[in-house]
């Protein structure tokens, strides 16, 4: 909590965007585990006199990335392994010790058998009180061993199983990223091939957004992409799948949703992004709208992945040749030119 909390006042300090890759860095750099990586970020601080997208991007990929996903994978997996090994070797050691208890009870047992006088009663039974007692204190001590271990191994699992979900965000926006679309879209596919459930696609567009990048900066732009990011969080629901598909191209997967009702959507998102108004926080200055153009297809059985994606691509710059902040659905495409043969 408290790197956490020093990681946040240095995000706020230095001014610079509080999105995850930021916080993961800074997190890193107060943590002091990686000292090259905290010598490149204040490198790049002290250069720029602020953390550029640039910098933030290509220290992260570098120290944090997948490359560090796949090790932080294996570390976890490593110290499951170590603690099960333990784990067994406590159990082994309570078997024998739980054999030997045995043992002592069929002892004890034949010395009842040839008891003649109290004072021998009182020695058996004292060396059974003892033998009792203390297989009693291990089994106390074995049980907060167990306890203790399953809650570490529990503790590894949820750290591996943030690790794996952390491999399938876009740190920029917070969205799926194209590597977990990618496995979505062919696994929605397969479901909606083999149910004939309905699945649409959206491809989404954010309209002129080079332009609107060197005109404000990529700090600006990148405000823009998380707002957009923000808007189809808010308008995905259940298994829909909303996905920075790359630069400031989106995608979402509408699995048992009929074309209309995805052109709906797609119309409502439009305009939820069309009517915010933007402004710089630093000056007050009103940066006006941005506006999306968005292609709709709907799955089609038999098709590749390539196909449906290109479909919907091609819905997409149908919506931008029509003058962009619009949305164009498959059912607007002309329906191709068939060839007759001559008589």
């Amino acid at each position: 909590m408290a790197h956490g909390e020093r990681a946040l006042g240095l995000l706020k300090q230095l001014h610079i965007p509080a999105i995850p890759r930021n916080y993961a860095l800074l997190y890193a750099f107060v943590t002091s585990n990686n000292k090259e990586l905290c010598d490149s970020l204040r490198k790049a601080l002290e250069t720029h006199s602020c953390l550029t997208d640039e910098d933030s991007e290509k220290i992260y990929e570098k120290y944090l990335g997948e490359r560090k996903v796949q090790e932080q994978v294996g570390e976890v997996g490593s110290k499951v392994s170590q603690e099960m090994s333990e784990i067994i070797a406590v159990i082994e050691a309570a078997s024998e010790r739980a054999g030997r208890y045995g043992q002592s009870l069929k002892g004890v047992n034949a010395k009842l058998a040839g008891i003649e006088s109290p004072q021998q009663l009182k020695t058996v039974l004292g060396e059974l009180f003892d033998t009792n007692n203390n297989m009693a204190e291990y089994n106390e001590v074995l049980e907060r061993r167990l306890a203790n271990s399953k809650k570490q191994i529990d503790e590894l699992q949820m750290s591996l199983e943030l690790t794996r979900l952390e491999s399938f965000i876009d740190e920029m926006t917070g969205l799926t990223n194209r590597k977990r679309f990618d496995q979505t879209l062919e696994l929605d596919m397969s479901e909606a091939k083999v149910s004939s459930d309905p699945l649409c696609l959206l491809m989404i567009d954010i309209d002129h957004f080079k332009a609107f990048n060197d005109i404000h900066g990529h700090q600006t732009g990148d405000k823009v992409l998380r707002l957009v990011g923000q808007i189809l969080k808010t308008n995905v629901k259940g298994r829909d799948c909303a996905a920075r598909f790359g630069g400031e191209e989106f995608a979402i997967l509408l699995p048992k949703t009929k074309l209309p009702a995805a052109i709906i959507l797609s119309d409502q998102i439009r305009v939820a992004v069309k009517t915010k108004d933007l402004v710089k926080k630093s000056t007050g200055e009103s940066l006006g709208h941005v506006t999306l153009s968005i292609g709709v297809a709907a799955y089609r059985t038999g098709e590749s992945t390539q196909e449906f994606i290109e479909r919907a691509d091609v819905c997409l710059y149908a919506a931008k040749g029509a003058g962009r902040d619009n949305v164009k659905a498959e059912t607007d495409m002309p329906e191709p030119e068939t060839r007759t043969s001559a008589a």
